[in-house]
């Protein structure tokens, strides 16, 4: 991860909404460009602001931050939020017209980046959990290599655009004084390339890439859920218009487990037992994510208890997690005569005392209703 975004916004990780938007428009307001003409170190600062804030005040994307900065060894950057590729002063219109409202300049047009390829990666349950290895296959636009992404034959015949000067960017400036805005749009002659071709690449046809077959091998990090992802820079399609290239978002899916449910990094199943384990108590086998252990289930265990395996959860860079188990105590839904006979002679042998609940339960009857619930015919 290349920044703290919490530190740039000068917030705590545990801020709400408001408290980051409240810092975020102060911040803007202090570093606007429109106040520091001609300094770099502001342009840089206010870049750097919008880029957090851009992470920070969206819910999803703060989450993978937070799994980040957790995580800083995690897969090509785990949740991918440093240099989105945008030029800093795209996709706040709204926020910047509400405060800047009476400031000229308007937002820097940035060179078109290539288009991300986004790829959905299927994963089991225990390789979600513990970690794994994966790699993909996908076909991708790579920069020519015949005209080095220029499109023009053997990567120099073309002439600079006459119309922006090689820039690949128009201007036109509006109003005067402190109110002069300036708007700036891509040059419709060479496309923001500043170039004119004058021949086409032959390997190319002119596009400035080919479509070749990529194959990327990464880590999945432990404690990987459905939708977290990587991203890798760089390996999306390129740009037809000089930008940078796009990024490879994998996305993962984790498919569920037929014993554990999981929260967060704490592991949860449901066991049942006997009625006879649950009254006289035992040992039973339960799973984790490596092996099988022994548990105690106590001696009169009710449906509902849970009983805490710590340190059997998912195990990850940011802490271990527990396993839970809710013990569910079945009854048998057929009896034998024998058996029948034998629970019948338990029953005659049994205080209701032994049964705190059933106890209760008589005893709010009686007292209310005059009748004993059990001596029903």
């Amino acid at each position: 991860m290349a920044q703290d975004y919490y530190k740039i916004l000068g917030v705590d990780r545990k801020a709400s909404q408001d408290e980051i938007k409240s810092s975020y428009r102060k911040l803007v307001k202090q570093y606007h460009p429109d106040l520091h003409p001609n300094d770099p170190e502001a342009a840089a600062k206010f870049k750097e602001i919008n880029e957090a804030n851009e992470v920070l005040s969206d819910p999803k994307k703060r989450q993978q931050y937070d799994f980040e900065l957790d995580n800083p060894g995690a897969s090509q950057g785990f949740g991918g939020f440093g240099g989105s590729g945008a030029s800093g002063f795209e996709g706040f219109g709204d926020i910047f017209s509400d405060i800047f409202s009476g400031f000229g300049g308007g937002r820097q047009q940035a060179k078109e980046k290539g288009s991300d390829v986004t790829i959905e990666v299927e994963l089991s349950f225990l390789d979600a959990a513990k970690g794994c290895s994966k790699s993909v296959k996908y076909n991708r636009r790579e920069p020519c290599s015949s005209c080095h992404g220029t499109g023009a034959k053997d990567g120099t015949k073309y002439t600079t655009c006459s119309r922006c000067k090689g820039t690949g960017k128009i201007q036109r400036v509006v109003g005067g004084g402190l109110f002069r805005m300036v708007n700036e749009s891509i040059c419709p002659d060479c496309g923001g390339t500043g170039k004119n071709i004058t021949e086409k690449c032959t390997v190319c046809g002119g596009k400035g890439y080919t479509v070749s077959s990529t194959t990327f091998s990464f880590d999945v990090p432990a404690g990987a859920d459905t939708n977290s992802y990587i991203v890798k820079r760089g390996m999306g399609h390129a740009s037809t218009h000089g930008g940078e290239t796009g990024d490879l978002i994998v996305v993962f899916k984790v498919t569920p487990h037929k014993i554990f449910k999981r929260k967060d990094f704490d592991l949860y199943i449901d066991l049942p037992v006997s009625f006879v384990t649950a009254a006289l108590g035992g040992k039973v086998k339960v799973p984790t994510l490596d092996d099988a252990v022994d548990v105690d289930i106590p001696e009169g265990t009710q449906t509902g208890k849970v009983i805490t395996v710590r340190g059997k959860g998912i195990r990850s860079r940011r802490g271990t997690g527990n396993l839970y188990i809710n013990v569910i105590v079945e009854v048998p839904s057929k009896l034998s005569r024998t058996q029948k006979d034998l629970l019948k002679k338990f029953a005659d042998e049994s205080d209701v005392k032994q049964t705190a609940k059933i106890s209760d339960f008589k005893k709010n009857m009686e007292s209310l209703y005059g009748v004993d619930p059990y001596s029903a015919k």
